[in-house]
Parts: C-alpha cells; sequence; structure tokens
C-alpha cells in the first residue's frame, strides 16, 4: 500500500516562496508519476504538476509555469514542488498523487492529506 504525506504548506505574503515535500513509503515508481493538484474552497481540484519517477520530464499548469518548479530526490522518495511569487489565487489545499502520468485528478489512485497554503496580499 502506498502513502503519501504532504508538508512545507504554510501562511505567507504575495511574493513568498514556499517549497512543499511530497514523501512515498515505496521506493520504486516506475511507469507512474507523481503529481501535484490544489483545492479551493467551493472549486475543483485542478492539477499543478507532475514529474515521471522514471525520469525528469515535467509537465505544469499555465497558472504557473515560470513560477513553479518541481523536483525530485529518489534516494529520499521524495518530491518537491517549489512555488516562487505566490498569488493570493494561489491559495488553495496543496495534494500530491501517484498514478498513471495525467493532467487528470481522476486517473491518479493515491493520494496524500494535503497541506495548506494561503497567501495573503
Amino acid at each position: 500500500q502506498v502513502q503519501l504525506v504532504e508538508s512545507g504548506g504554510g501562511l505567507v505574503q504575495a511574493g513568498d516562496s514556499l517549497r512543499l515535500s511530497c514523501a512515498a513509503s515505496e521506493r520504486t515508481f516506475s511507469n507512474y508519476a507523481v503529481g501535484w493538484f490544489r483545492q479551493a474552497p467551493g472549486k475543483e481540484r485542478e492539477f499543478v504538476s507532475a514529474i515521471n519517477w522514471s525520469g525528469d520530464s515535467t509537465d505544469y499548469a499555465d497558472s504557473v509555469k515560470g513560477r513553479f518548479s518541481i523536483s525530485r530526490n529518489n534516494a529520499k522518495n521524495t518530491v518537491y514542488l517549489l512555488m516562487n511569487n505566490l498569488k493570493p489565487e494561489d491559495t488553495a489545499v496543496y495534494y500530491c498523487a501517484l498514478g498513471p502520468r495525467s493532467t487528470l485528478a481522476a486517473l491518479y489512485n493515491y493520494w496524500g492529506p494535503g497541506t495548506q497554503v494561503t497567501v495573503s496580499s
């Protein structure tokens, strides 16, 4: 059973940076991607970024391109999301998920409990 846990969220001001971490319980994730999604109250869960565990290919939502950067450390079974120049519209609960590489949340099989990111103006 794969378990994921996010950390690094918090309350920041617009323009600040945060780095989120997603730690996995498994050492191998061949043919699976790790994705970051976010969900604000009353809104649908949306894709943010993804990275393939077997390589360094990455994907980003248009809304975060140039501001967010996803990376991985296989020795630590951890994926990171560095968020720069945060904006109030980035406020949401951020989730990491494991599944086939996709921008669709419904296709991911395992989810962490989420970490809250709040950006004030």
